[in-house]
Parts: C-alpha cells; sequence; structure tokens
C-alpha cells in the first residue's frame, strides 16, 4: 500500500513551502540538497517541520490546496502546535 504525505519545508526565516509526495524520504532529501530549481532551492527551505500522511492520493492532494490557501498566521499556527520548536523533523534521515 503507498502512503501519500503533505509535508512542509522552511529556511531560517520560516518562509514555508507545502508539498505532496508518495515518497517523503527522497523528496526531501532533494529539498535538502537542491536538486530541483525552483522555490525551496531559491529561498533555501531544508528544514523539514511538518507532515501529514494520507492513505489516498485525492485526500493529500485536497489537504495540501487546503493548507496552502491558509493565511501565513495560520499555517505558522499549525507548525507551532505539533512543532513548537520548529526542529528539523528529518534531521538524522540521511547523510547529507
Amino acid at each position: 500500500m503507498t502512503n501519500y504525505y503533505v509535508y512542509v519545508m522552511t529556511n531560517a526565516h520560516r518562509t514555508t513551502y507545502i508539498g505532496v509526495t508518495n515518497d517523503l524520504e527522497r523528496r526531501v532529501w532533494e529539498h535538502k540538497n537542491h536538486l530541483n530549481e525552483g522555490f525551496t532551492k531559491r529561498y533555501n527551505c531544508t528544514k523539514l517541520v511538518h507532515l501529514e500522511e494520507y492513505a489516498s492520493i485525492s485526500d493529500a492532494i485536497a489537504r495540501e490546496k487546503q493548507l496552502k490557501s491558509w493565511v501565513r498566521d495560520k499555517k505558522l499556527q499549525l507548525i507551532g502546535e505539533r512543532n513548537p520548536r520548529w526542529n528539523d523533523l528529518a534531521w538524522n534521515w540521511t547523510d547529507q
């Protein structure tokens, strides 16, 4: 069974990037190593601070869209409630 993940990456200024993937470890590694051009590379979003797991891709995409529609303060509040210290949840996943 495949699981799908909605995740939030951030940087030192708490700029957030919200994404969805079926391979969270690979995708976070790509962000941390700046392998893809785009927002996370431009803003150095290399810290995983929030994740949610779903069994259905449609549920994951719906949640991603919901989070992206939220105002910044609401996104920061969600992260702060679940990860108050804004720790990197993937700090020990791979060798960098």
